[in-house]
């Protein structure tokens, strides 16, 4: 109950302080690092915290900093989609309550439009809003719907300069406009998160990356023997590695799993062996102590203390009548998403809870699928999938069988199959969150976005979670990846990457004071232990080298294979090998009237005939979606699907994913075509010098990744240089001028045609017009082993050598 007092007055204090800003004063606020001078000062996010006023201090300044974006945004974005969409209310009712005022007023919204608990409204005199003009903030607390109308009850906070609206609204008029600006669910959540730090169990480790467990790694638990056999059959040595520190007794685990290293297998596996490992040691009131077993006795005298321990066992057991309820001594019901049923032995003495986190919906979705279609393996290493719920909104099609609405449909209609008394809608519905609670407390695995995992629903469990897992950890910012382990929890792993996409933050101020750091990222800085996958099994060496160069400290290996299962016929083109850099002239960015991004016609245009040569040569590229083509910049994005359609008269997504970088993340391709946009002679590349951004863009190819862009602009950036000289050194890099389509043209491409017995000096020749196209095979063949400038180059990038 303490908890709960505790959340209630944090809550109130983050009301208090959204309810009182002047919408007026929030916009005109510039994103310049300046604040009004009663905010608090902003602080830098550390790698470590003195104590939890420091750790508050520093936090609760920043999420207000985005919370003041996110508002901005919410109505920038209405206004340039279709207008403020302004409705009118009418005033049903208003009382007073904790310094808050509560109204009730019906309104009435179209076909699609709809307002839920927690969105933040603005309340207006009249369509718009100046500094004459009356207006408060109001936040949304109930909605329903009566008869043809909508019955909403909202809280403000009418203090100080907003107190003469409480005559407006109570007293006089009884009626206003108002816009729905943004929902603040999720950062509430985090401003929960952060203020109750107090009461983690691990907070000391969270504020001083460090704690009593730091650099210990001795064993907590234990898996059978079968299972070991898999774990060590089925995973190479960096995946056992995470998987065995997960069995250790450290809070905290921390795993970075690099493009293509297999890390949600990796979860899978950890997943397999919490929940059928068995502690090392047992709590006792006079401490502890370890689990010792005695010599085996004969058989016959096993039996004979079988037989005086249990006289039954000759008879009837009185507990035979007595079915064991959901959760008891590990019954679980596994109706309705088996993989197989799960086996329950004697043996298992114990049933960990685990609750699986991701920061969005598509990377949760991608766990719940994979358990679902493989499963977990059990003790006996028997493959299954235990009883698992999916909680939150935008539940994946594929995965609806086991999201928390479809089963509590199920359980409705069970329950009012099974009653003879027909229950009213209301009473119905004020018990669905009791059988939400019924159906989350009956299952082992909960999967959950790491805001919906602060709901209200988690405080009516009657089990808390052992175990948190959170999934892609490095794109969330740390208040976000706080909310979960308000679980009370035991162990916490974050799995993620740090040299893939940032947490996404909407305010510049918050992003340059560090805001948009992940506590994995944090923790990283200040030294905690990191397990890493080092294996990948996704793309063709020439891809892999420089991201492992750049980003990973040329730490990444090569799967068995990888190389044999990557080479496709397309690599006989040096422009279609593994790895290109397609230097464009003429191109130019250009950022549209009204628009915040970027765009750059002449990349498009190469792209697609780049494309349309591609699924020509190889028609086999056109079904599938085995071509992805990325941009940083939404605007180019845009202009890519409405160029597509018009050019091949068909829609872009039935046959290739064109989407941003940020977009793609978590995605693999066969061939991955890079659109980087920024062309000018004096600008810099924005955003785009983010070299997480490129990681992700060029690691998202199986057998080749085409990057298209400015050599001369991308130079400017130090790693986008070391990008375009890997190019040249690689004789990958080719300079196209206009008309593209000559650069394109089958004389060309027969010339850049890979001879894998000859050195490439004569192809160069042939691009740089020094060879006319038909003396090409002659000129090669004339040519001897020492004009081969390239050295060793072959052999590297797997034209030769001993690898073939």
């Amino acid at each position: 109950m303490a908890l709960s007092l505790q959340e209630e007055s944090v809550i109130r204090r983050f009301y208090r302080i959204i309810l009182r800003w002047n919408y007026v004063t929030v916009r005109a606020e510039k994103q310049n690092g300046k604040t009004k001078e009663s905010a608090p000062k902003l602080g830098n996010v550390k790698d470590k915290y003195k104590d939890v006023n420091d750790y508050i201090s520093t936090y609760e300044p920043l999420i207000f900093e985005e919370a003041k974006s996110q508002i901005k945004r919410g109505l920038e974005e209405n206004e340039n989609e279709k207008g403020a969409e302004w409705k009118f209310g009418a005033v049903n009712s208003c009382s007073e309550s904790d310094d808050f005022h509560f109204l009730e007023f019906l309104c009435e919204l179209e076909e699609g439009e709809s307002i839920s608990q927690n969105d933040l409204l603005l309340i207006s005199k009249e369509k718009c809003v100046n500094g004459k003009i009356t207006h408060a903030f109001a936040l949304v607390e109930n909605v329903r719907k009566i008869s043809e109308s909508i019955l909403l009850r909202v809280r403000l906070y009418l203090a100080g300069e907003f107190s003469h609206f409480t005559t407006y609204i109570c007293e006089k008029e009884r009626q206003f406009y108002f816009v729905k600006m943004c929902n603040l669910s999720t950062i509430a959540r985090e401003y929960v998160a952060i203020q109750t730090i107090s009461i983690l169990p691990f907070k000391d480790l969270i504020l001083n990356a460090a704690g009593e467990d730091f650099g210990t790694e001795t064993e907590g638990w234990k898996i059978p023997s079968a299972l070991k056999e898999y774990v060590e059959g089925s995973f190479n040595q960096y995946q056992r590695q995470a998987i065995t520190a997960g069995l250790s007794s450290k809070a905290f685990v921390l795993i970075q799993g690099p493009p293509g290293t297999g890390k949600t297998q990796t979860i899978l596996g950890i997943l397999s062996t919490i929940l059928h490992a068995t502690p090392t040691r047992v709590d006792s009131k006079s401490g502890t102590y370890k689990l010792k077993q005695g010599p085996q006795l004969p058989i016959e005298k096993k039996r004979k203390h079988w037989s005086l321990a249990s006289p039954w066992l000759h008879s009837i057991n009185p507990r035979d009548s007595l079915m064991p309820k959901d959760g008891d001594d590990g019954f679980f019901p596994t109706t309705g998403n088996e993989l197989k049923p799960e086996a329950i032995t004697s043996t298992r003495k114990y049933r960990v809870r685990v609750l699986v986190c991701a920061p969005s919906n598509s990377a949760l979705d991608e766990i719940v699928l994979r358990v679902l279609s493989g499963g977990i393996h059990d003790e006996n290493d028997r493959s299954y999938c235990p009883k698992i719920v999916r909680i939150g909104l935008k539940a994946h099609h594929s995965i609806k069988a086991v999201s928390l609405d479809e089963l509590l449909k199920k359980k409705r209609a069970s329950a009012n199959k099974s009653s003879t008394d027909k229950q009213s809608n209301a009473s119905a519905g004020s018990n669905d969150d009791s059988i939400r609670a019924a159906v989350l407390d009956e299952a082992t695995i909960v999967f959950s976005t790491l805001s919906f995992s602060g709901s209200h629903i988690f405080s009516k469990l009657s089990r808390n979670f052992d175990v948190v897992i959170i999934d892609e950890a490095a794109q969330a910012v740390e208040p976000a990846t706080l909310v979960p382990l308000a679980n009370q929890c035991k162990k916490v792993f974050l799995v993620g990457d740090p040299a893939q996409l940032p947490a996404t933050v909407i305010s510049d101020i918050a992003k340059n004071h560090g805001y948009g750091t992940s506590l994995f990222e944090r923790l990283k800085q200040a030294g905690y232990p990191i397990k890493m996958l080092k294996t990948q099994y996704r793309m063709h060496p020439e891809i892999r080298s420089f991201p492992s160069e750049e980003f990973y400290g040329n730490s990444l290996e090569d799967g068995d294979g990888v190389k044999l299962q990557t080479v496709r016929d397309w690599h006989e083109y040096r422009c279609f090998g593994p790895f290109s850099f397609f230097d464009i002239h003429e191109g130019e960015e250009a950022k549209p009237s009204g628009n915040g991004s970027w765009m750059n016609v002449a990349e498009v245009d190469f792209v697609l005939l780049l494309y349309q040569k591609l699924v020509t040569l190889y028609p086999g590229l056109k079904s599938g979606n085995q071509v992805a083509i990325i941009s940083p910049y939404r605007q180019q994005v845009k202009l890519f699907q409405q160029r597509f359609e018009e050019t091949f008269g068909v829609s872009a997504e039935k046959v290739v994913d064109i989407c941003t970088v940020d977009g793609c993340q978590g995605r693999e391709k066969d061939v991955a075509i890079f659109s980087c946009v920024r062309a000018s002679k004096e600008r810099g590349i924005g955003f785009l010098d983010d070299i997480r951004r490129m990681n992700v863009g060029i690691t998202r190819a199986k057998s080749a990744v085409l990057v298209v862009g400015s050599g001369s602009t991308l130079r400017r950036s130090v790693q986008w240089n070391k990008l375009v000289e890997s190019a040249e050194k690689r004789n990958c890099l080719f300079k196209v001028s206009k008309p593209y389509s000559s650069f394109l043209s089958d004389g060309n491409l027969a010339s850049m045609k890979a001879r894998m017995d000859k050195p490439p000096q004569a192809i160069d020749k042939v691009l740089n017009n020094d060879l006319p196209i038909d003396n090409y095979e002659q000129q090669v063949d004339q040519m001897q082993p020492e004009d081969n400038v390239y050295g060793d180059a072959d052999a590297d990038m797997g034209y030769g050598g001993d690898d073939d």
